[in-house]
């Protein structure tokens, strides 16, 4: 399943970085142009993209979440449903690292994807080198 072009997961940390912001919202609107222009490939699973959006309301409000969702819907990014195949996968990195559930879930979207994650949250130095993972800067 080797990809031509880089391909990337995103987690709903990088998402909410996008969508507010924040200093890694700059590499993530790199990535999403690449895509646009079919030189990078994205992904998300409709776990990681539900926890941003429950995040968003959580935070600041419904009609927040309901703007995230409709603007999310502009972008060049795949959504992945949950399979039984990926949910196995995210048990099997759950068993394994002391990660988010959530997070399991883009760790084994990017291994089934061959891809690298993008993200800031702190939880995946867990995993180590046993995933590609491109940090997000955290300051300006």
């Amino acid at each position: 399943m080797k990809s031509k072009v880089p391909r990337y997961v995103l987690d709903s940390f990088a998402l909410l970085a996008y969508f507010q912001a924040e200093p890694g919202s700059r590499r993530i609107k790199a990535i999403l142009d690449a895509a646009q222009k079919k030189e990078a490939e994205i992904f998300i699973t409709t776990v990681n993209y539900g926890e941003a959006i429950y995040i968003t309301e959580r935070e600041k409000a419904l009609t927040a979440a309901q703007s995230l969702i409709a603007a999310f819907d502009q972008l060049p990014v795949t959504v992945i449903e949950v399979d039984r195949k990926l949910a196995l996968a995210a048990a099997h990195w759950k068993a394994r690292y002391s990660v988010a559930y959530a997070d399991a879930f883009a760790l084994a979207l990017a291994e089934q994807m061959e891809a690298t994650i993008l993200t800031g949250d702190p939880e995946f130095h867990e995993v180590g080198d046993t995933a590609s993972i491109e940090w997000l800067p955290q300051d300006s």
